[in-house]
This record gives structure tokens, C-alpha cells and sequence, in this order.
């Protein structure tokens, strides 16, 4: 056996022991959550699982979507959902203070997904993670609780307005878990 054979074997090897798959272009980005200095390895995170990712503001009459947000994590999380939350201003309906932001996820709401930081989620400054969603999608955030839910491959991504409700993504996300 030459030496290129055994290297190649042995990457092989190391690739399926740590069952490490690669990663999704859209999951290769990373942010720091809400309130905290800890940053987020999508990668690392959300491979393999199934992501809802919205645009959050604090002061919106969608804001209560959060409880059904947080109810869907909490039913699907253990069969592999991830629901991830973006906060932005893009619709001046967000605190300028994460404290004040994250009291209304944390405190009023018991959300225990993962908030990010405050960010932009439409137009040229948009996040790197939103710019993919709406170059994938071809749908940008038209206001808060814009809601992409993402398949495990992290490619297959489906865009729904803010009127959509948690409860009403229920069946799509329980198809999407039964795929594997």
C-alpha cells in the first residue's frame, strides 16, 4: 500500500468515526448571542438539524409569536429543531439596549433558543446569514417574525411572512424531522 492510500484511509477513517459531514454554505457563518461575548458556530450548532430562523423585535404586535416560537422548540428540539432568533431594528421596533431585548425574550416570553445579537436583516447590510437566506429564498424580511425554516441538509429553505403563525409551521417542521 503506498503512502497517498494509507493518508486518503485515514482521512476516511477520521471522517466517518466523528460522523463529521461537511457543512452547508449557508451554516458556515458564526455571531455572538444575545446579551453575551459567546459566538455561535452555526456549523458546529445547527449541522444536521432542522432551523427556524426569525427576525425578532420586542415592540411588535407579532412580538407574542414568541411563546409559540418557544413552544415549538421545546416539542421538537430532542428530534432535532433549532429555533434561532434575530433581533433587528430593521422595522424601529427593537430596543437600542440588548438588556432591555432580552428581557422581553427571556423574562417576559421563557424563550430558551438561541437569541443572537442585534442585527440587520434586510437590504445590502443584511447579516451574511440573512443575505443567503434571501439570495436562497428570493424573499427578504417585509417586517418582524419573517420566519425561513431551513431542512436538515441546510440547503432546502422555505421563506413565510410574519401573518404565519409558530403553530401553523407545526406540520411542515414534524415532515421535515421525519427525513433524515
Amino acid at each position: 500500500m503506498n503512502i497517498l492510500t494509507l493518508l486518503v484511509s485515514m482521512l476516511l477513517f477520521s471522517v466517518s468515526a466523528t460522523g463529521a459531514e461537511p457543512c452547508s454554505d449557508l451554516l458556515n457563518y458564526k455571531m455572538s448571542k444575545l446579551r453575551s461575548s459567546e459566538e455561535l458556530d452555526f456549523c458546529q450548532a445547527f449541522r444536521s438539524k432542522v432551523i427556524l430562523a426569525v427576525n425578532t423585535a420586542s415592540n411588535c404586535g407579532y412580538t407574542p409569536q414568541f411563546k409559540g416560537l418557544e413552544a415549538l422548540y421545546q416539542k421538537y428540539k430532542d428530534k432535532g429543531l433549532v429555533v434561532v432568533g434575530f433581533p433587528s431594528n430593521d422595522f424601529n421596533q427593537e430596543f437600542a439596549e440588548a438588556e432591555k431585548t432580552a428581557n422581553v425574550c427571556y423574562i417576559n416570553y421563557g424563550v430558551t433558543f438561541p437569541m443572537m445579537e442585534k442585527s440587520v436583516v434586510k437590504g445590502l447590510a443584511a447579516n451574511a446569514f440573512f443575505q443567503k437566506l434571501i439570495k436562497t429564498t428570493g424573499h427578504a424580511p417585509e417586517w418582524n417574525f419573517n420566519k425561513y425554516l431551513i431542512g436538515r441538509d441546510g440547503a432546502s429553505v422555505e421563506a413565510f411572512a410574519s401573518n404565519v403563525t409558530p403553530e401553523q409551521l407545526d406540520s411542515k417542521i414534524s415532515s421535515l424531522l421525519s427525513q433524515k
